[in-house]
């Protein structure tokens, strides 16, 4: 596979919490967790479960950054 997003992020998937029409999947990246919001459809057929080995692409033209006053 070819992709010209340049942020990819190898994780582990922790958990999957299924809704009606979303899933949430949460990623181990080491130091990091990530969480990413697919379609159900999405996630079954990519087949996502604890333990499955995933790439995190992330293409995105905003960032937004906090800082506590």
């Amino acid at each position: 596979m070819r992709l010209s997003a340049r942020n990819r992020i190898p994780a582990t998937v922790v958990r999957v919490t299924k809704g009606e029409a979303t899933a949430n999947v949460e990623l181990d990246a080491g130091a990091v967790r990530l969480m990413a919001s697919v379609t159900v459809e999405a996630a079954e057929e990519l087949r996502m479960e604890p333990g499955r080995r995933v790439v995190a692409v992330v293409k995105a033209s905003d960032v937004i950054l906090g800082v506590e006053d």
